[in-house]
């Protein structure tokens, strides 16, 4: 009897260490969670792909998002998207609004939003102009841009966690997050789309504190 309690005992221990680390420290439950525990612990830095876009002020990555010391909020997404890039859109188009309220004349705005489309192949400048103009984009706060080189691509996907499932009629499954980037080229903060205020006080703090 007394040997049973005891191993009874010891799988509970042991599953409960095996959970705590699994889980780090029972602060996360999910894979996703993990993440951004993880982004928020070890910033990661913006791998130096290049882009292709309308008006882009530098041509890779960490150049654009470190220009003016400025803060970013990004996403992913695709211009044929019909499901949760609307979403995103929708977002975007309230962040955008809010940050032309914060807008002070003759000063560079320490907030900016980017929106980066994984279907390179697909969304190049003109299409990624057009996409913009539709969601009433102003250039000066909200760019668009993608990766037109497919490896180049692949490894920005894969150095900020993003996932993206091409499906059977052409377009893709993927996972749709509000990411942080600072003046530094770092991925600091991750975001879920329904955190978009929690998000967009983040990165106006992280601006408020400069480069």
């Amino acid at each position: 009897m007394l040997r049973t309690v005891l191993l009874s005992c010891l799988v509970v221990l042991g599953g409960y260490a095996a959970a705590s680390w699994l889980t780090h420290g029972f602060q996360v439950w999910t894979d996703e969670g993990a993440r951004r525990l993880e982004v928020a612990l070890s910033p990661v830095p913006l791998p130096a792909v290049t882009l292709q876009g309308p008006g882009l002020a530098a041509p890779e990555l960490p150049a654009l998002v470190a220009r003016g010391g400025s803060v970013t909020i990004a996403d992913f997404f695709y211009t044929r998207c019909q499901t949760v890039c609307l979403s995103l859109g929708s977002s975007f188009q309230q962040l955008q609004a809010a940050l032309q309220a914060d807008a002070a004349p003759g000063k560079a705005p320490p907030v900016r939003l980017l929106s980066l489309s994984f279907d390179g192949a697909h969304d190049d400048a003109a299409t990624l102009r057009t996409y913009a103009r539709r969601l009433g984009a102003d250039p000066a706060l909200w760019q668009f841009a993608s990766v037109p080189d497919a490896a180049q691509q692949q490894e920005l996907l894969q150095r900020l966690g993003v996932v993206v499932i091409p499906d059977e009629l052409g377009d893709f499954e993927h996972n749709a997050a509000l990411l942080v980037f600072d003046a530094q080229g770092r991925m600091v903060r991750v975001f879920d789309l329904a955190e978009q205020e929690l998000a967009l006080n983040y990165a106006r703090h992280l601006a408020s504190k400069g480069p």
